[in-house]
């Protein structure tokens, strides 16, 4: 599963991924079942978008569209919802990194980011 970030960077700044993630990225395309994403990082990347710090050619709706063809979407459940404030305190509070993670739990999905806070918590496993 990927961190919302890493869509942005496989599509925009590759050279940003690490080896690794970049191995574990291309390990997974090659068996042909997909890689996810939560539905939650459509919201985010629009977010990005309309705030200006990202600009997607040519043009986020396009992108976005892109994300859901290439990207098994995974929605919110409950059990997902109830997991996210499960998570502990070491574990970043924003509300998209608990349902991205969360959402990583429950499906049993490794996910793939760079960002130190959720990797230094332990407590989802991570690639980076």
């Amino acid at each position: 599963m990927l961190d919302t970030h890493m869509v942005v960077w496989l599509a925009q700044d590759y050279q940003r991924i690490s080896p690794k993630a970049q191995a574990a990225i291309a390990e997974e395309r090659e068996k042909e079942c997909g890689i996810a994403v939560s539905d939650i990082t459509l919201f985010e990347i629009a977010l990005l978008a309309s705030r200006g710090r990202v600009i997607f050619r040519p043009d986020v709706g396009t992108t976005l569209s892109e994300v859901e063809r290439q990207f098994i979407v995974l929605p919110v459940t409950a059990k997902i919802a109830l997991q996210a404030f499960h998570l502990p305190t070491s574990y970043p509070n924003d509300p998209a990194d608990r349902i991205i993670g969360a959402t990583a739990l429950v499906e049993g999905l490794t996910l793939v980011t760079a960002d130190a806070q959720i990797r230094k918590s332990r407590a989802i496993p991570t690639i980076w």
